[in-house]
């Protein structure tokens, strides 16, 4: 894979940027953006620093594109942090400076709609961090998660090497924002289920590249990837899905294209998510719901294993769009031991 680099970290005390690149949900719930901006202080040191799309709903691509900017080219802001995704962001982009990232790398922090800027940052060769949504992980619920606190501090601060675990609960969603019980209480959690392992049982490490599956076709169909699949030789691909819960057969409607694309082949393993299967407007039974999540494993399996059966394959790994999440180098290396099935992610 081409060579990336990864930014330098930040210290406590130093200035980060909070920015809305895609839905300027803090404009919603200002409540929850507040708790979020006092916990991400408490939990990391760092000081989060607003710009003016932040709350500001409707703002355009180009205003939003303008404050990405501002933030990556001041010296003085050492992160950026997403509050949350949308489905627009594809329309930001364009707008973006590529010398100002290449100039003065800093770590990126998001998901969801957030692939298109770190697909971006990718093909300028700067590595970022795949999760983290002030709005969604910092904001709401009794406390910050621990797995995701851990990860967050991981990417900003320490650049350290962790383990990526089960926490052993999950959310689909959380309180609405208007419930002042949003602030204070978790959504409604159950116990996961095992991860699922499959193809040879040995260890590869490599640069990650994916996202929210959703996102990473309209990449492609925007033609904001390099046509060569060779440059993810040897690497993990992170795939998840999004909160419109997609059925299964879309999900594997795309991932077979991503396998005719040549991606799929050139990999060395696959990082599935648990992925979400209920919504506020939507939630079907417990038996439904793992019935779901079941049919999306299984297609990720036979579908990987069709293109490529030397890959290392593992499905439920919490790092996309349910909570506890953790946060994962975009770009950076992550370790996957189909023997001992066991992950690891480096955070340097």
């Amino acid at each position: 894979m081409q060579p990336l680099v990864s930014p330098a970290k930040a210290a406590p005390g130093d200035r980060v940027a909070v920015l809305s690149p895609s839905f300027a949900a803090p404009g919603v719930a200002p409540e929850v953006h507040e708790q979020a901006l006092k916990r991400l202080e408490e939990v990391t040191g760092l000081v989060p620093v607003e710009y003016p799309t932040t709350r500001r709903l409707g703002a355009s691509a180009r205003d939003r594109a303008a404050d990405l900017n501002a933030a990556f080219a001041d010296p003085g802001i050492r992160a950026v942090l997403a509050t949350i995704g949308g489905e627009d962001q594809i329309t930001v982009v364009p707008h973006l400076d590529g010398e100002l990232v290449r100039a003065d790398p800093k770590p990126f922090l998001g998901y969801s709609d957030n692939t298109n800027l770190l697909n971006w940052l990718w093909g300028h060769g700067v590595a970022g961090f795949h999760g983290g949504s002030t709005q969604v992980h910092l904001g709401p619920g009794p406390a910050v998660d621990e797995v995701h606190a851990r990860s967050l501090r991981a990417a900003l601060l320490t650049g350290e090497r962790l383990e990526i675990t089960e926490p052993g609960e999950s959310e689909d969603f959380g309180r609405d924002w208007k419930d002042p019980a949003a602030l204070t209480q978790h959504g409604d959690r159950e116990p996961t289920e095992p991860w699922s392992w499959a193809g040879p049982e040995r260890s590869v490490t490599g640069r990650t590249w994916g996202g929210c599956i959703e996102v990473v076709q309209w990449i492609l169909t925007a033609g904001r990837f390099p046509s060569e699949p060779e440059v993810l030789q040897g690497g993990v691909l992170l795939l998840e899905t999004s909160e419109d819960l997609i059925p299964a057969s879309e999900f594997g409607w795309i991932l077979r294209s991503l396998g005719e694309r040549g991606l799929l082949t050139a990999v060395d393993a696959v990082l599935v998510a648990r992925p979400p299967t209920s919504s506020s407007d939507a939630r079907p039974s417990a038996g439904e719901r793992a019935a779901r999540r079941a049919e999306q494993r299984d297609l990720a399996i036979e579908l990987v294993g069709r293109y490529n059966p030397e890959a290392v394959v593992v499905v439920g790994v919490p790092f996309g769009h349910t909570r506890p999440q953790w946060i994962l180098p975009y770009g950076g290396a992550i370790t996957v031991d189909g023997a001992a099935q066991r992950v690891w992610a480096d955070y340097s």
